[in-house]
């Protein structure tokens, strides 16, 4: 029971560092996103949206990419936070402390994937308040729309601290987000339904995340998706279980850890 309180002790201590670093920088960590994706609002939403129509007959231009948009901003916000916070750690030396303290691996993973999680929601929020300027949302299913969230910030918060255990530098850190973040996310069917795609390019993005994630909370708030519910939330749930066991077993080992 004593380890058990030590545990939780250590949990609140890590997601409260993580949650008072993201509100000491905030005009690094919500500011940036919210104004990069008015400007998508802008350029996407409104001046080439008003010459493409309606998309599947009941939806503007601007509607349809809104819950792509956030979503984007919710894993990019997600990743970076935990990336940059967990490799600050091992740079200071001050994760070894951790790993010879009598906490438990799961509570350093645990922590730092919940202030990254929270990091990616608040930001997530802020975008979604400014879409409300642009267009009308009704959500469609309120339940399907927490769970993506939830999984789509908790899955790449584990790539995030993943990326930092074998990131020897700070441009080890920035690698990912250029060379596979990025293109992951814009074939993710954030800007266009994914059945607009010819192939070989539509069998390549179903093998993407991000594409489960964004049909997902995009079925949340607007009841259409490219692909089936329950099969988006399996594949989230297979990498949440997978990037989770990954993760604990590169902790246990000390991979990139210890010096």
């Amino acid at each position: 029971m004593s380890n058990l309180s030590g545990n939780l002790v250590a949990l609140k201590t890590i997601v409260r560092r993580e949650i008072v670093r993201i509100m000491r920088i905030w005009t690094q960590t919500l500011i940036p996103p919210a104004i990069t994706m008015t400007l998508y609002f802008v350029i996407f939403g409104k001046l080439i949206g008003s010459r493409i129509g309606n998309i599947q007959g009941e939806f503007s231009y601007m509607q349809y990419i809104v819950p792509g948009l956030v979503m984007m901003s919710i894993i990019t916000n997600s990743y970076g936070n935990i990336s940059s916070s967990f490799f600050g750690a091992k740079f200071q030396r001050s994760v070894e402390e951790m790993l010879v303290s009598p906490m438990s691996n799961w509570v350093i993973l645990l922590g730092y994937v919940t202030g990254a999680v929270a990091r990616g929601l608040v930001v997530g929020l802020l975008v979604l308040l400014i879409a409300l300027f642009f267009t009308h949302l009704q959500v469609a299913h309120i339940l399907v729309t927490l769970l993506s969230v939830l999984f789509g910030a908790t899955i790449f918060s584990l790539a995030g601290f993943v990326n930092a255990i074998y990131a020897k530098k700070f441009d080890d850190i920035a690698l990912v987000p250029t060379f596979v973040l990025t293109p992951l996310t814009y074939l993710g069917g954030v800007f266009y339904s994914v059945n607009m795609l010819s192939e070989p390019w539509q069998s390549i993005s179903r093998i993407n995340p991000i594409l489960y994630m964004v049909n997902a909370f995009r079925f949340g708030v607007l009841g259409i998706s490219d692909v089936h519910i329950g099969v988006a939330f399996g594949v989230m749930l297979l990498f949440v279980i997978g990037l989770s066991w990954v993760a604990l077993n590169l902790l246990k080992r000390g991979v990139g850890l210890r010096s």
